[in-house]
């Protein structure tokens, strides 16, 4: 996790900005009289702008982010007034799961909306809020909303320099094909599950089943990478349950103490969430931990239950993807690492470009883009690459096909600073290997690569030493000519 490239450090600076701005909401909420559940509540709402709003440009996050209250309001309201009434209650958040994940179909803007919607249901169970804390519990939201948007997009607007690419949308289809339609019946199906379990397990604590499920479900695309998911979220609970047992109990709420690695938690969670779900788990339940030692109920059996919540959570996610509208990984699977490729060349012919003298050539936003194809591919091959993985021959050529990859990915990044030196000259050659990592990667991707093997042009004689430009892409094209061999020995992915 931490050796996962981070171009221009973006991650480690939207990590510190976090920092400052969930910091600045909770002070703001100290320094206004709230109470302490209210505090909280601008915390967690505060996390929830900066973590799940993802627009594409300045102007659409700060529109997403105007909207949060929209949903977040007359949710908090209702799942306040519906504690007395478990079974409506239980009825209404299924409907808020099966709205939030069908919304997602609108893009970043539906897809943060809806988790807003369900965390600010689960928030209210997790403080037990009722109706006479409205007041303040709005306050806090619309303070925290306020001071954090003026983090992101006043004091440190990352994103007016240095745009942080939208996640890439997912393989499209229609009907229950959808991926949004099919997993909003899929999630539904495993929160209602979690539901049941949970409450078996605890009276009071069920609903951290509920939102195990719930999360297991945001960024996968087929059952192979939902169950990798959820094995991932339980290993990292029960990890942290572990680091909680050791320092947020043993603080018992001690205010500056907590209020220190609660910063540390926040920080891990937005830092590895793009490199490592285990990872970003551990923070998140450390942080959960330190949360309840402040409301003075933490304790080693309230620790152990959470251990046994994600798992019922864990498995009603698990059982969903095996029975409700059940989709396989391999033509999600195909899908990313077409799109990947095509990413490779269009990188290099921008960089291509711009080593010519194009002025508005610009390669680095293909960089960008392509860090977070390559996590696609790594997230729907990550049932074969597992160690628990019972197919060998798969499991290795799913590695062969994320090492080359990666290799390719490493020769776009070094072709493209070589492009963004003003000092860089144009060589007449380069037009010449573009054009055959263009057909390297139409072979790769095209219909005949499928029907039967793969004919990667030969590579022209390695170009003389010091001529940097050329050197990586000659590496490119002999990554692109590797990965023949395994992407022909179909089929890569599992059924």
């Amino acid at each position: 996790m931490f050796m996962a490239p981070d171009p221009g450090l973006v991650r480690l600076r939207l990590s510190l900005r976090a920092v400052l701005g969930i910091g600045l909401a909770v002070a703001l909420s100290e320094l206004a009289g709230l109470s302490l559940p209210a505090s909280i509540t601008g915390g967690l709402t505060a996390l929830l702008a900066l973590f799940t709003v993802g627009d594409a440009t300045v102007r659409g996050q700060a529109v997403t982010t105007a909207l949060l209250p929209a949903v977040g309001f007359p949710v908090l309201a209702v799942a306040a007034a519906l504690h007395a009434v478990p079974t409506v209650r239980d009825a209404v958040w299924l409907a808020v799961v099966l709205g939030g994940v069908y919304a997602r179909r609108w893009g970043p803007r539906g897809h943060a909306l809806g988790i807003f919607a369900f965390m600010t249901f689960f928030i209210t169970q997790f403080l037990h809020a009722v109706p006479a804390q409205l007041p303040q519990l709005y306050a806090a939201m619309t303070l925290s909303l306020a001071a954090s948007s003026a983090v992101r997009f006043g004091a440190w607007c990352i994103e007016r320099r240095s745009p942080v690419p939208a996640a890439p949308a997912p393989p499209t289809g229609r009907g229950l094909a959808r991926p949004t339609t099919r997993q909003a019946f899929q999630a539904t199906a495993a929160c209602a599950f979690a539901i049941a379990a949970g409450q078996i397990l605890s009276h009071e604590r069920w609903y951290w089943a509920v939102g195990t499920a719930w999360w297991i479900f945001v960024n996968t695309s087929s059952r192979g990478e939902t169950l990798v998911r959820g094995f991932r979220r339980v290993l990292g609970t029960v990890i942290g349950i572990a680091v909680g047992l050791v320092i947020a109990v043993p603080l018992d709420g001690a205010g500056a103490p907590t209020a220190g690695l609660v910063a540390v938690c926040v920080f891990g969670i937005f830092y590895a969430a793009a490199a490592s779900y285990t990872w970003m788990m551990l923070a998140v339940t450390v942080m959960a931990g330190l949360l309840y030692g402040l409301l003075g109920v933490l304790d080693p059996g309230l620790l152990l239950l959470r251990v046994l919540e994600t798992g019922a959570g864990a498995l009603g996610a698990a059982l969903a993807v095996l029975l409700v509208l059940p989709v396989t990984t391999h033509a999600t699977t195909d899908a990313w690492i077409e799109r990947a490729l095509h990413c490779v060349h269009a990188c290099t012919s921008e960089a291509a470009a711009r080593l010519a003298g194009s002025p508005t050539a610009d390669p680095a936003r293909y960089v960008a883009e392509l860090e977070l194809l390559l996590g696609r591919v790594r997230l729907s091959l990550a049932p074969l690459v597992h160690p628990l993985a019972p197919l060998r021959a798969r499991r290795t050529r799913a590695r062969q096909v994320v090492e080359l990859l990666d290799r390719c990915a490493q020769e776009v990044r070094g072709l493209a600073s070589i492009a963004a030196d003003p000092d860089a000259s144009h060589d007449e050659r380069l037009a010449a290997a573009c054009r055959r990592v263009e057909g390297a990667v139409e072979a790769l991707t095209g219909p005949a690569a499928a029907r039967a093997g793969i004919d990667v042009p030969a590579p022209a004689a390695h170009p003389a030493v010091g001529e940097q430009a050329l050197t990586h892409l000659h590496g490119l094209e002999q990554a692109l000519k590797a990965l023949a061999e395994p992407l022909r020995s179909r089929p890569v992915t599992v059924a």
